[in-house]
């Protein structure tokens, strides 16, 4: 695993725009980041990022498959009783899921360690997918990285044929906070994706969303049914939501389903560790106020349950705090995972996001900052297999 620096496209943001890559500056910051590219060898690509994604998907659904039977391990993650059934019966029904993505420490030397998985809601998937692509075969022929470049990137092929076989011949609803930026470019890529594969599909924001008394049901702006909905919006909130209440009572299909709510919390790193301890691509967790948390010392990372985009994440080296972000996190309870820092190259940090489309590996997102806690604000930077 290298850092190479490089020169960038002078048209990359005419070309950003030209293919609906509206958010590659936030807040005036450079988001999408080609000054310099990561590259990878084959083996490590295949051998200690593919196969282990594969590995950790696995565990996570034997995980899954304990917790929806167990109260008390749902209560230890902070779900709503309420919820409880809806999320049972997600399960049992084998409900689908489109995809996913591991972060994962990573540096070439070392086996990859999952840091979290977003189960949910992932977002970056369009750069991961297309944007990066585009980079690497311009990149090519402008003669900036080697003709020999490949990439690990199958994510675009993988969810037309995913869309396929979830949700042939069905019309799909699309919804998430619009307003924002970032979440209504992924919603208009994974449309795009879902039209591709042949589906009808509607896009309206979450708070668009009515309720039918008679027959009871979600509905959209013109009163039409929602039986399958794709939302890009986290269960934790649509749990405490207005309309909550009312999913145990819906017709209404969800992707991701109501079972991605116990692996999008960061309460199984500890239940992972307890299953699978001392598993090469695992780090040792524990829930804070589990006595063997002792065990990390001094030296470890705390993490919300709940926490996005790296918001209420402490580092701690020796007692001491080497970096925290701040937000609104917490009040669910923290899990303290073994302190792992990423490899630090010339000053940046990356963390390396691993994608699963129906839980199959098929491409990378390299997420960097000067910060060793990855946030909403990190740069994406595009990969390499060299």
């Amino acid at each position: 695993m290298q850092r190479i620096l490089c020169p960038e496209r002078d048209d990359w943001q005419q070309t950003a725009e030209q293919c609906g890559f509206a958010f590659h500056t936030i807040d005036g910051e450079r988001y999408w980041d080609e000054h310099a590219y990561y590259a990878f060898t084959l083996d490590e690509i295949e051998r200690a990022i593919e196969t282990p994604t594969g590995e950790i998907d696995a565990m996570c659904l034997e995980l899954a498959g304990r917790v929806i039977g167990d109260e008390q391990h749902l209560r230890r993650l902070k779900i709503p009783e309420a919820f409880w059934d809806v999320i049972a019966e997600s399960w049992e029904r084998d409900d689908r899921s489109l995809y996913g993505r591991l972060d994962l420490r990573f540096d070439g030397a070392t086996p990859a360690k999952l840091l979290e998985y977003n189960a949910d809601t992932p977002t970056s998937i369009f750069e991961a997918a297309v944007f990066q692509w585009t980079w690497l075969e311009q990149a090519i022929e402008r003669r900036i990285i080697p003709a020999r470049a490949d990439q690990f990137n199958s994510i675009h092929e993988r969810l037309i044929a995913a869309w396929k076989d979830i949700a042939a011949n069905r019309h799909v609803h699309l919804t998430g906070t619009t307003g924002n930026e970032e979440d209504a470019g992924t919603l208009a890529y994974l449309e795009d994706t879902a039209r591709q594969a042949g589906l009808s599909t509607t896009l309206l924001d979450i708070q668009d969303i009515g309720w039918r008394d008679e027959g009871g049901g979600f509905v959209d702006l013109d009163n039409g049914d929602m039986e399958l909905v794709f939302k890009l919006y986290p269960w934790e909130w649509m749990f405490h939501d207005a309309f909550g209440a009312k999913l145990r009572g819906a017709p209404t299909r969800w992707i991701e389903p109501p079972w991605k709510a116990v692996l999008s919390n960061k309460g199984i790193l500890p239940l992972l560790w307890a299953m699978f301890p001392n598993h090469p691509n695992l780090l040792p967790a524990f829930f804070e106020d589990d006595p063997r948390a002792a065990e990390l010392g001094n030296s470890y990372v705390r993490k919300p349950l709940l926490s996005r985009e790296g918001a209420n994440v402490t580092l701690v080296s020796g007692g001491m705090s080497l970096d925290e972000h701040e937000g609104p996190y917490g009040a669910e309870g923290f899990v303290r995972q073994a302190l792992s820092p990423l490899p630090n190259f010339s000053g940046v940090y990356p963390v390396v996001g691993s994608w699963l489309v129906d839980h199959e590996p098929c491409g990378l997102s390299i997420r960097e900052d000067e910060s060793p806690i990855t946030g909403n604000s990190s740069r994406f930077l595009p990969h390499a297999i060299l």
